[in-house]
């Protein structure tokens, strides 16, 4: 998961570019980048923060009046700086693309590459897949009076062999600013506009809060497939979306996105609030009584007021986030993640102490990262502590570009909820049921429906079978073993005991 943007207007757009990916750096913390384009193309990435990349000495070299940004979650290939985003090609006319997203078929896609376009990709970033795959596609048209219809037959013929998820934004240099989704449209890309004085300036955006940050106004979501070209006099053109159902990520609303974005008309505040009201059953029949309801920052919020709301118990904000730590679910080792949240969060012993205290996160993947918060609370004095989840029990590998793209990472696939609540030492876990959040989701809003397939193993691109072993493969690679250290431990691993007063 990543966070992509892309400008074009009048004037000079590196500082809305900066701004853009600022807004979202909750989505990529590994690595950013930026490419304008005047008469050429200016180019300046690194690994760290979009704070650490970008100085006053660097943007004054990012020239132009359009330009993309990415800012870099890793999940395909290593974390080399060589491998932050965009990426560019000298032909056709000079390309700059960045992604959000995965490539699910990447050898056979750089198969054909090699084979047929005679092609080499430099890296193991996918984006260069998707790039390459259009350029070669672009070069076969009359270069020499390029046409919209030509962009959207390369875009067209990209989306057929390039499978997975993704949102892309491309510069075309001399030509526009082009953006293009997976044919499910599993990923997510909103168009804004800008009115100015000199005329008007388009925007592409993860999310719609890079608009709210910038006075831009939003026009719409870039659909399933569809295709959305900026030419050199501002004129908008579109290719149709395809004719396949939507298979928007849910866990965009449970954990990724911000909780000020509105995707596809909904707000995700909203929808983490009715995804705790929607607990509340569950809660309630388990017969366990919390003193109080809290959350584990920030993205358990909203689910843990509505669940309070529901079953009328008081809601606190019983632990302090650090919010210079970032966020420990797309740090990319297991040690980095209980690193960070042993530093990110601290309970307020006031409030926990003699309590027994329902704390409701987004999701439990790995586990680790739930045991550890379960120990800080009995530390603090919790007398009881009841893990509940917003999301249900995460049983399948994402190959769309969340980072659990592995069987072995998912606790909730190896053990059951007995033996997952004894490992995090709680007293009790409660998930959010699948049947629930289909119901909530499964109907966007009238524009199609939502991919499960973490929570029920039904992917959306069909069978991915020898897709998933291919990403397990790649991922164990990086590790430079066969087990890796993510890999979770025995629940027979003692749990952590309750602190005696």
């Amino acid at each position: 998961m990543c966070g992509i943007v892309g400008f074009y207007g009048p004037d000079y757009v590196a500082h809305d570019i900066v701004f853009g990916l600022t807004a979202l750096q909750h989505r990529g913390q590994d690595a950013a980048g930026i490419a304008t384009f005047d008469e050429n193309f200016h180019l300046c990435k690194g690994n760290g923060l979009i704070a650490d990349v970008f100085r006053p000495k660097q943007l004054r070299k990012l020239k132009g009046n359009i330009g993309i940004g990415h800012a870099r979650y890793t999940t395909q290939g290593s974390g080399d700086a060589e491998l932050a985003q965009p990426f560019t090609t000298s032909y056709p006319f000079g390309l700059a693309m960045v992604h959000n997203g995965n490539v699910i078929n990447f050898r056979s896609a750089a198969k054909r590459l090699h084979d047929k376009y005679h092609v080499l990709p430099k890296t193991s970033n996918d984006l260069e897949l998707i790039m390459y795959t259009f350029a070669s596609e672009l070069r076969l048209k009359n270069l020499d009076n390029l046409s919209v219809i030509d962009i959207f037959d390369a875009v067209e013929t990209t989306q057929e062999l390039v499978k997975g998820a993704y949102a892309t934004i491309t510069v075309i240099a001399g030509h526009g600013l082009l953006a293009f989704t997976d044919p499910l449209g599993i990923r997510p890309l909103v168009l804004g506009r800008r009115q100015t004085e000199k005329g008007p300036i388009y925007a592409f955006a993860s999310e719609s809060t890079c608009f709210d940050y910038l006075g831009f106004e939003f026009i719409k979501n870039v659909g399933p497939g569809q295709a959305i070209f900026i030419d050199q006099n501002f004129q908008v053109h579109y290719k149709n979306p395809y004719n396949l159902p939507k298979a928007f990520c849910v866990f965009e609303h449970i954990y990724f996105a911000r909780e000020d974005s509105t995707i596809h008309g909904r707000l995700v505040a909203r929808e983490r609030v009715r995804l705790g009201k929607m607990l509340a059953r569950k809660v309630i029949e388990s017969g366990i009584q919390p003193d109080m309801v809290i959350d584990v920052p920030s993205s358990g919020y909203f689910a843990a007021s509505g669940l309070a709301e529901a079953i009328g118990v008081p809601y606190r904000r019983a632990m302090v986030k650090n919010n210079h730590m970032g966020r420990s679910f797309i740090v990319s080792s297991q040690a980095g993640r209980e690193d960070i949240v042993k530093k990110k969060l601290n309970p307020i012993r006031e409030f926990v102490e003699g309590k027994k205290i329902a704390v409701v996160d987004d999701s439990i993947v790995r586990g680790t990262t739930s045991r550890r918060i379960v120990q800080i609370l009995r530390e603090a004095g919790a007398t009881e502590v009841y893990f509940i989840s917003s999301a249900p029990p995460i049983i399948a590998p994402c190959i769309y570009g969340i980072d659990m793209a592995m069987s072995t990472d998912l606790i909730a696939a190896n053990y059951t909820e007995e033996e997952i609540c004894r490992y995090i030492g709680a007293d009790k876990v409660i998930y959010q049921s699948v049947e629930d959040l289909q119901e909530l989701f499964a109907k966007d809003k009238g524009h199609g429906g939502s991919c499960f397939a973490c929570f029920t193993g039904q992917y959306p691109t069909g069978d991915v079978t020898k897709y998933l072993r291919h990403i397990q493969e790649e991922r164990q690679s990086h590790r430079g073993d066969k087990k890796g250290p993510d890999t979770i431990p025995s629940v027979s691993a003692k749990a952590p005991e309750p602190t005696e007063h």
